[in-house]
C-alpha cells in the first residue's frame, strides 16, 4: 500500500480536524500529498504545517463543500499545485440537530443534508471528470454506520448517510470501465471533536454509546484514516461501490 500512494496527490475535505486530519497525516505519512480543503482556514493550515514537518506537501485551500462552484475550485487548484487528482476523500460532514421527524426544523434537516449529501456529491461532480480524463483515480466518500442502520432522534443524519451510501454506488457503476473507483467507508462511533460536541462532555452519553460496540472502545481517527488509506490504494484496486464498514463490530449485532 505505502508505495502505491507515494507521489500521489489528492483532496480532502474537512480536512482541519477529525477524521479529515488524521487522514491527511496518514496519506503525508505513505508519501502523497495533500491539498488541505476545509472552512476553518487556521486549523486547516496548521494541518498543512503538521504534514510538512512530516517530510510531504500539503496546500490549504478554504473550501465551502456545499457550493459547487468552491468544490470545482478546490479541484483545479490540486491540479495546479500537484499536477495531478489521484485521491479524493469527501469527509467534510456534520452530525446535524436532533430530534423527531415529525417536528425536525427545515432549516436544520436542509443544512444537514447540504453539508453531508450535497457537498459529497459537488465534490465528485467536480473530481469525477479529471479522473476519468486521466483514465484512473479513487474516491473514499465518508459515511457512516448510520448510512447502513438507522437511528431514533437523528432522522437528517441517518438519511444523508444513507444517500451518501447510495450515491457511492451509482457513482462506482458508472466509472468502474473507466479506471476510476468509487467506494465508501462507514465508520462507527469515532472520538473526534464532532463526536465530542454531540457527546457534549456527559459520561452518561459515552458509556451509552461505548455499551453498544462489541470492542469496547470508540474508534480513533487515525482507525479510520488507515481503512481511508487503503480504499485509496492499489492494495483495493478490485473493490467498486463497496461501504467498509469499520465500527468495532456495532453494525453486525
Amino acid at each position: 500500500m505505502t508505495d502505491s500512494l507515494r507521489g500521489q496527490s489528492g483532496v480532502v475535505t474537512g480536512a482541519a480536524s477529525g477524521l479529515g486530519r488524521a487522514t491527511a497525516l496518514e496519506f503525508a505519512r505513505l508519501g502523497a500529498v495533500v491539498v488541505v480543503a476545509d472552512v476553518a482556514a487556521d486549523a486547516g493550515r496548521a494541518v498543512v504545517d503538521e504534514v510538512r514537518a512530516l517530510g510531504s506537501d500539503a496546500l490549504f485551500v478554504e473550501v465551502d463543500v456545499t457550493s459547487p462552484e468552491a468544490t470545482e475550485a478546490m479541484v483545479a487548484a490540486c491540479v495546479a499545485a500537484f499536477g495531478a487528482l489521484d485521491f479524493a476523500v469527501n469527509n467534510a460532514g456534520t452530525t446535524g440537530t436532533p430530534g423527531s421527524v415529525v417536528d425536525y426544523p427545515i432549516d436544520a434537516w436542509r443544512a444537514t443534508m447540504a453539508v453531508n449529501l450535497d457537498g459529497v456529491f459537488f465534490a465528485m461532480r467536480a473530481e469525477l471528470p479529471v479522473m476519468v480524463a486521466a483514465g484512473k483515480g479513487a474516491i473514499v466518500n465518508v459515511a457512516s454506520g448510520a448510512g447502513l442502520v438507522g437511528f431514533a432522534g437523528l432522522p437528517a443524519y441517518v438519511a444523508s448517510k444513507h444517500g451518501v451510501v447510495g450515491l457511492t454506488k451509482s457513482a462506482a457503476l458508472e466509472v468502474a470501465s473507466r479506471g476510476v473507483r468509487v467506494n465508501c467507508v462507514c465508520p462507527g462511533s469515532v472520538r473526534t471533536p464532532m463526536l465530542e460536541g454531540f457527546m457534549g462532555g456527559d459520561e452518561r452519553v459515552e458509556r451509552a454509546m461505548t455499551a453498544g460496540v462489541p470492542m469496547g472502545r470508540l474508534g480513533t481517527p487515525d482507525e479510520i484514516a488507515s481503512a481511508i488509506a487503503f480504499l485509496c490504494s492499489d492494495a483495493a484496486q478490485y473493490m467498486v461501490g463497496h461501504a467498509l464498514v469499520v465500527d468495532g463490530g456495532a453494525t453486525v449485532q
